[in-house]
């Protein structure tokens, strides 16, 4: 991966979890203050939001810790794992959270249930990537195995020279 790919995927991972962090804040203060003085209610909708917030957050230290490993060539060694596995496990928790915000959107919809269909779609659609992300796991296992043999096989051409 080149400096000018790494350097622009860190700006965007910068500015994306800034952003959520920023946002997050700003939603968390407004719960936190009192009602009386014009604060926003807790509603589900906003708890949903803020829990998915901070499931991007988690893909996005993740994806950055990846990079990391990328940029000194140790992403095929099994300390990977943990951080893909996050980034499933963040982007699995963000679709249950679509579900939910299309389970509580549902009753509006009662006119329209077009509109809860595309969103159940929508969270199936975000399903798929974890599944894309899960297959990419699977060939980081398969690369890692290679990485071993081959280290194995080094050795061994190495005690023969």
């Amino acid at each position: 991966m080149g400096k000018l790919a790494v350097r622009a995927l860190r700006a965007v991972l910068v500015v994306v979890l800034t952003g959520t962090v920023f946002i997050q804040a700003g939603m968390v203060w407004a719960l936190a203050t009192d009602p009386e003085d014009g604060s926003l209610p807790l509603t589900p909708l906003r708890v949903i939001t803020i829990l998915g917030m901070v499931s991007v957050q988690v893909a996005l230290v993740s994806v950055w810790r990846l990079v990391t490993m990328v940029r000194r060539g140790t992403v095929f060694s099994h300390a990977a794992f943990r951080y893909v596995d996050a980034v499933i496990g963040a982007i699995v928790a963000a679709a249950l959270l679509w579900f939910a915000v299309t389970a509580f959107n549902a009753p509006g919809q009662r006119d329209d249930p077009g509109v809860t269909v595309i969103m159940g779609g929508v969270g199936l659609g975000i399903l798929g990537v974890a599944l894309i992300v899960l297959v990419l796991r699977m060939l980081l296992v398969q690369a890692v195995a290679r990485d071993v043999e081959a280290a194995q096989m080094q050795a061994e051409l190495d005690e023969v020279i």
